[in-house]
């Protein structure tokens, strides 16, 4: 496989080198802090203020994305933090702007749980990270080929010599792999630009690649403003998986279950106030209210069955080949083998949406880590 780098690419690797963090937190308030300095923002929440295995933990550390809606709904309602209050533990978010970035972030501990599609939290497992899939957020449909309206590309068997964007180890890129492997074609016959989602749109408005494998909400933003998905294939997207270090799902289960509940809280408030969660969508991922209603209405399914079982499995079990292939895992047995222990069930199981009231003022109230790339 080719990969150029066009422009500055972050974000982007294909080793479990420790990636860059996010700037100091906008409050230091915590006592953890305190005794274990600004490095602790930077290693497992267990590892300081905590006994080992004693279920306590001083702050939880957890992702929000626009790529995952219901991290957004628990932000701006504060139902997380509501919740967790009463066992002692605080909440800080860590925006993911891909899978790729929250995988990089649990293999550094510097998430305790993170949003990521299941063919990415594959992936990461496969390579040696010991995290699992514990809940499902979703079902969506939320990568394609995107061109532009005056390109020749009508599909994949047109990509032989072409240029397209994609961010490794995420859905978009397997997307990719898959759409090509079905037109007879491998990621050896195009030029594959490594670029994160916003930077792969900016690319193809620019002339700077053919194609781009997108993924919304940035996809839908750019197809209302003209952009064509010339391939579309439901089965080709994973699910959107959240996800969570070993160490934390066996060393603190009150947590860890209140994390479900709260996501099985937000799940139903997502189905049962449609409108509500697309302006959500809309305001943190900077976009038009049109744009966010296309996501949710047409291309997400919160109506799902949140515990990780058959439905996951047989939507990950064809994208194990595309890692080996692309020389990600040496080989098939590897990644059969992370497949089997990827699934954490007991928390999805048990969940029960919480009832935490929340407030109107809880995402501006919110102790967010200042994003470097912002």
């Amino acid at each position: 496989m080719t990969v150029s780098i066009a422009g500055t690419v972050r974000h982007i690797r294909f080793t479990t080198e420790r990636p860059h963090m996010p700037t100091t937190a906008r409050r230091f308030t915590r006592s953890a802090q305190a005794l274990c300095g600004t490095a602790a923002v930077m290693l497992l929440a267990t590892s300081c203020g905590s006994g080992e295995n004693d279920g306590e933990l001083e702050t939880l550390t957890i992702d929000f994305a626009t790529y995952n809606p219901l991290s957004l709904v628990m932000l701006e309602h504060g139902w997380l933090e509501e919740e967790l209050e009463e066992l002692g533990t605080e909440v800080q978010w860590i925006q993911s702007h891909g899978s790729n970035q929250a995988n990089e972030n649990l293999r550094a501990g510097n998430l305790d749980v993170g949003s990521a599609a299941g063919s990415a939290a594959l992936l990461n497992r496969s390579v040696g990270a010991d995290v699992h899939t514990f809940y499902v957020e979703s079902q969506p449909e939320w990568s394609a080929l995107v061109t532009t309206p005056d390109s020749d590309i009508q599909g994949p068997e047109d990509l032989e010599g072409a240029s397209v964007a994609a961010t490794p180890a995420t859905d978009p890129f397997f997307f990719l792999a898959r759409s090509l492997e079905e037109a007879g074609l491998t990621t050896a016959d195009v030029e594959v630009q490594a670029l994160q989602h916003a930077d792969g749109r900016q690319a193809l408005e620019n002339g700077d690649v053919d194609a781009w494998a997108g993924l919304d909400p940035i996809m839908a933003d750019a197809e209302l403003s003209g952009a064509e998905l010339v391939h579309r294939d439901v089965d080709f997207n994973t699910y959107s998986t959240i996800n969570a270090t070993a160490d934390f799902l066996e060393g603190h289960p009150e947590v860890a279950q209140t994390v479900a509940d709260v996501y099985e809280q937000a799940r139903q408030w997502a189905l049962e106030h449609p409108e509500e969660t697309a302006e959500i969508l809309a305001e943190h991922a900077s976009i038009d209210l049109e744009v966010a209603e296309l996501v949710l209405e047409e291309r997400v399914d919160f109506d799902i069955d949140p515990v990780p079982g058959d439905d996951l499995r047989q939507s990950l079990e064809p994208v194990g080949p595309a890692f080996v292939e692309n020389g990600d895992v040496d080989s098939q047995d590897q990644v059969d083998e992370a497949l089997e222990e990827l699934f954490f069930t007991d928390y999805a199981e048990q969940a029960e949406p919480s009832d935490a009231e929340g407030s109107e003022d809880a995402a501006e109230e919110a102790d967010i880590a200042e994003d470097e790339d912002a």
